[in-house]
């Protein structure tokens, strides 16, 4: 089955048969604390195209102005409900409109803000942006419990674009070079493993007041 038509009914699907859950998702966030139920924020997707990506909100609201562009560890900007959602993952789900539009695919390399972007290596830089950005990825899974790591560096931003962000890159390279459908399968299945069974490393930093 081609990428695209694969993402485009699982995203379908994933949206129709999640509909109550988004929904209850949706109230909770709008009755936990002011603000938006969505967040909003620009990402690099493929060919460097700028495009806004969807998560259930998780920060107070001016969150992004108010501290780090990462979160580390126990961050006070976080919500109640945000707390649980970032946990579970459950923030992420309205990403499957993205897909749905085209921005993203189902799997692929985690799309970054611009001013991480700006950072790739030029040798990789293109080959990394060759590729629709993704929901999940084996650097996600890698990185599972990225907050966590961050929380125990002195410089968490410096530790990311240092440590972390050229590991993710050697994962989007290989991926962007080598990807195939029943890859894919596997990626997703190890996600869902991951979140709903084993403890893996890994959990992407939320960036810019996600």
């Amino acid at each position: 089955m081609p990428k695209r038509l694969f993402d485009m009914v699982f995203s379908a699907l994933a949206l129709v048969l999640l509909a109550p859950l988004l929904v209850a998702v949706a109230v909770w966030v709008r009755l936990d604390s002011p603000g938006d139920i969505l967040f909003r924020q620009a990402r690099v997707g493929r060919a460097g195209q700028s495009f806004r990506i969807y998560k259930f909100r998780t920060m107070r609201p001016g969150a992004d102005a108010a501290g780090p562009a990462i979160t580390v560890g126990a961050d006070e900007r976080i919500t109640r409900a945000g707390q649980w959602l970032r946990r579970t993952k459950l923030d992420e789900l309205p990403q499957f409109i993205n897909v749905l539009v085209g921005d993203m695919s189902i799997v692929g390399p985690r799309p970054e803000v611009p001013r991480y972007v700006a950072l790739y290596p030029a040798d990789l830089r293109d080959t990394v942006l060759s590729v629709r950005p993704g929901i999940t990825d084996l650097a996600s899974i890698e990185f599972r419990d990225e907050s966590t790591l961050l929380g125990r560096s002195s410089d968490p931003e410096r530790t990311y674009v240092e440590q972390i962000l050229p590991v993710k890159l050697r994962y989007a390279a290989d991926y962007a070079g080598a990807h195939t459908f029943w890859g894919d399968l596997k990626i997703v299945a190890r996600t869902a493993a991951a979140l709903w069974g084993s403890t893996p490393r890994g959990d992407m930093a939320q960036k810019d007041g996600t």
